[in-house]
C-alpha cells in the first residue's frame, strides 16, 4: 500500500500545482492523479518518472513564448490547458502498458512504453518549438508550403525538436532504471532493468529517438489526411474545432467526426510504441 500512497501524494501535488498554473483543467488534474498513481504503484520510479519528464517538459514548452503562439493555437482543437481527454490520450496507453507489465512482466512492455512516451513528447516538442519557426511549414503529404498551424505541416525546427524530445525520453528511461554504473535504482522493475542493462545508454537513446520520430511523423500524416477538419465561414480558416469566430458553427470539410486530435494522438503514440517494441525485439 505504501507505493499507492506515495503515487497518490506525489501525483496530487504535481497535478494541484499544474491546475493552479492553469496547465491542467479540473478534469485534467483528476485524470493526471489517476494515471500518476497507477504508474507509480504498478511500475515504480522508471514508469512514473519517465511520464513526469514528458509532462513537465511539455508543460514548460507550452508556456514558453505563449503569446507568440496564441494566434496559431486558436486553430487547434485543444488549448495549452490539458483536459482529461488529453491526459488520457497522452498517458492512457502508457498506463495500460504498465498494467500489462505488472500482470505479465516482459521487456517488450517497457520498450513499448518508451516508444509511446517518446512519441507524445516528440509531438508536443514539435508543435511548441516548430510553431515558433520563422519559415512556413510544408505539408507532410504534398511538400507544399502551408499556413502556420495547418494540420500536417512540418518544419525543420519541428523535426529537430521531435528528435530531441524522443532522445530525452530515452535518456530518462535509462536514468530511472540505472545509475551511470548500471546499478538498479529502487522501484525499478526487472523487465525495465533488463532492457537498460542490455541496450545501455546509447541503445535507450536510439529507442527513444526512433519511437519519437515515428510517432511524431505519424501524427502529422494522420492530421493531414484523416483528422476531422472544419472551415470557419467567417474568416475562412481551416481549423480543428467546430466553432470559431464569435462561436460561429464551422463546416466540416474532411475527416471522420471521431478522428479528433485526441484520437490522432492515441494512434500515433501507439505507432511510436510499436516501432520501439519492434526494434528491441530485433535487437534482443
Amino acid at each position: 500500500m505504501i507505493d499507492w500512497l506515495i503515487g497518490l501524494i506525489c501525483s496530487s501535488l504535481i497535478a494541484g500545482i499544474a491546475w493552479r498554473k492553469q496547465s491542467l483543467s479540473v478534469s485534467g488534474a483528476v485524470a493526471a492523479v489517476i494515471v500518476g498513481t497507477l504508474l507509480y504503484a504498478l511500475g515504480g520510479l522508471p514508469w512514473y518518472g519517465t511520464l513526469m519528464v514528458f509532462f513537465l517538459t511539455s508543460t514548460l514548452l507550452t508556456k514558453w513564448k505563449h503569446k507568440r503562439k496564441a494566434a496559431v493555437e486558436s486553430n487547434y482543437a485543444k488549448s495549452g490547458r490539458r483536459d482529461a481527454g488529453q491526459v488520457a490520450a497522452n498517458g492512457g496507453l502508457g498506463t495500460l502498458l504498465c498494467l500489462g507489465n505488472s500482470i505479465w512482466p516482459h521487456s517488450l512492455w517497457w520498450a513499448a512504453f518508451i516508444g509511446v512516451m517518446a512519441a507524445v513528447n516528440a509531438d508536443t516538442w514539435a508543435t511548441e518549438i516548430g510553431g515558433l519557426s520563422r519559415s512556413l511549414p510544408r505539408s507532410i503529404v504534398s511538400g507544399r508550403r502551408v499556413p502556420a498551424g495547418t494540420s500536417g505541416g512540418i518544419t525543420v525546427a519541428g523535426l529537430a525538436a521531435s528528435f530531441c524530445g524522443g532522445l530525452l525520453i530515452g535518456a530518462a528511461g535509462w536514468a530511472f532504471t540505472s545509475t551511470g554504473w548500471g546499478q538498479p535504482i529502487g522501484g525499478s522493475s526487472a523487465a525495465s532493468i533488463a532492457v537498460t542493462t542490455t541496450m545501455g545508454f546509447i541503445g535507450l537513446l536510439l529507442l527513444g529517438a526512433l519511437g519519437g520520430m515515428a510517432g511524431s511523423l505519424s501524427d502529422s500524416w494522420l492530421g493531414a489526411v484523416l483528422q476531422v477538419m472544419y472551415r470557419c465561414p467567417v474568416c475562412g480558416k481551416e481549423i480543428e474545432i467546430n466553432r470559431h469566430c464569435n462561436d460561429t458553427q464551422a463546416v466540416r470539410i474532411r475527416g471522420a467526426v471521431w478522428m479528433t486530435n485526441d484520437a490522432v494522438n492515441v494512434i500515433s503514440s501507439a505507432i511510436g510504441g510499436a516501432v520501439s517494441m519492434g526494434f528491441i525485439y530485433l535487437y534482443l
